[in-house]
């Protein structure tokens, strides 16, 4: 016999003997003329043909890409914001990106969720509709020295025009305070 048996193959492969039968069957082995089995050609021919996944033993790792610093630090940051451990030095297992990945689909569903109820709302369109009203608010207080200026000053006994000018006055330094406070809605 040039090569070796079903028997000692399965042995040599780690496999059952069946499993050598079906490899033979299929043609995943390479058989010497007087039907004993190649060893090293039906190592490579098997390695070649076999799904890696489906392989036992230890499988060659894949060859992976290295992960952003970017992502690495949104695994992180997603994990602390959530209570969890962040990823050690030498970066996130993958248990932590998973565990950092649902939590982020679960918070991205509810804000879907808590705008489809309209508990939220667009930052530029409440941006623009808060400028409108200060816009608004302050030319109303602009305007109203010049409609009660004239009524005051008949109630105290005064000149209109001094009142008038009094009042602006006062109007735009108040004003010019409450310029001073801005909106953040960050």
């Amino acid at each position: 016999m040039q090569g070796m048996s079903e028997r000692e193959y399965a042995a040599r492969a780690g496999l059952s003997r069946g499993a050598i039968q079906k490899a033979k069957a299929a043609g995943r082995l390479v058989l010497h003329p007087d039907g004993s089995i190649d060893a090293e050609a039906s190592d490579a021919r098997r390695a070649a043909s076999t799904d890696p996944s489906k392989q036992r033993g230890a499988p060659t790792p894949p060859k992976l890409k290295p992960v952003p610093n970017a992502a690495l630090s949104a695994v992180g940051d997603t994990l602390r914001e959530n209570g969890l451990p962040p990823p050690a030095a030498g970066g996130a297992t993958f248990l932590q990106a998973k565990t950092a990945n649902e939590v982020l689909k679960s918070q991205e569903r509810r804000l879907k969720l808590q705008k489809l109820k309209g508990e939220l709302v667009d930052r530029a369109r409440a941006e623009t509709l808060v400028f409108r009203l200060a816009r608004e608010t302050r030319d109303a207080w602009v305007n109203w020295p010049a409609r009660a200026a004239a009524l005051i000053a008949a109630e105290v006994g005064l000149d209109p025009a001094a009142m008038q000018k009094v009042l602006e006055a006062h109007v735009r330094a108040h004003l010019d305070e409450l310029a001073e406070a801005r909106l953040d809605l960050g």
